[in-house]
């Protein structure tokens, strides 16, 4: 991927007037997508934001594979946006066909003509709440500048963010995004509670909860307030 520092402080200087704007937080991520994904020159450039379920949706997206990507993960349960968005850290994957970190959702995403992925963690009160993604058909490298372009504009998504929740006016993805952390602290809770009683990983854990929760057809988030509830009773005096 040929990016250079040249590209991004044009680009970011472009996008810059998002700052004083008048422009729409939900049209300005658009517009971000839309200059990533060219000045990327990837097959699809998008933003997911966590939902009140802790799952990850497309916001704003310049391709259909975005949509593909989003829904094969929520299918698996892995894949290169959810470790970005769990781990909060940059993964950059440079040939799905290849790599063996999410069998499944790699086997699943190379049939939907997805080879390389590039994640960034979408960073909000020193949490991540989403990630900014590209991707392309064909195997590729991600270059160190690529990746400085991609963190910068991570960074760009993260002031809109910011500025959306402060804003008296709430939007849709405000609310969306409002929800998402309220709910997280209750299944943090939760998970904290499988953890101890049955001695598994938060991450299998959280699989645990969703997975019952979907038997039942509840949403996690009043399963895991019944988890701790119930963690927090006293016991019967004997």
């Amino acid at each position: 991927m040929n990016v250079s520092l040249h590209d991004v402080r044009a680009a970011l200087e472009e996008l810059g007037r998002f700052r004083f704007g008048e422009m729409r937080v939900e049209d300005a991520m658009h517009e971000i997508v839309q200059t990533t994904h060219t000045m990327f020159d990837v097959d699809g450039a998008g933003l997911m934001l966590t939902d009140d379920e802790q799952q990850l949706r497309s916001v704003a997206a310049s391709d259909d594979r975005l949509a593909h990507l989003e829904e094969l993960q929520i299918k698996h349960a892995e894949g290169p946006c959810i470790a970005a968005y769990e781990d909060k850290q940059l993964i950059g994957v440079e040939d799905l066909a290849s790599d063996q970190r999410w069998p499944n959702f790699s086997d699943a995403a190379v049939s939907r003509q997805v080879r390389a992925v590039l994640a960034s963690p979408l960073p909000y009160n020193q949490d991540a709440v989403g990630v900014v993604t590209v991707v392309s058909e064909k195997s590729r490298p991600w270059s160190p500048e690529g990746e400085l372009a991609l963190l910068a504009f991570t960074d760009l998504a993260a002031l809109l963010i910011a500025s959306m929740m402060q804003s008296q006016e709430k939007s849709a993805l405000a609310t969306q995004l409002q929800g998402a952390l309220d709910s997280r602290q209750i299944i943090e809770q939760a998970k904290g509670v499988l953890v101890g009683r049955h001695g598994i990983t938060p991450r299998a854990a959280f699989e645990q909860l969703r997975a019952q929760a979907r038997s039942e057809r509840r949403k996690v988030s009043a399963l895991c307030a019944e988890v701790v509830a119930s963690a927090t009773k006293p016991s019967p005096a004997s």
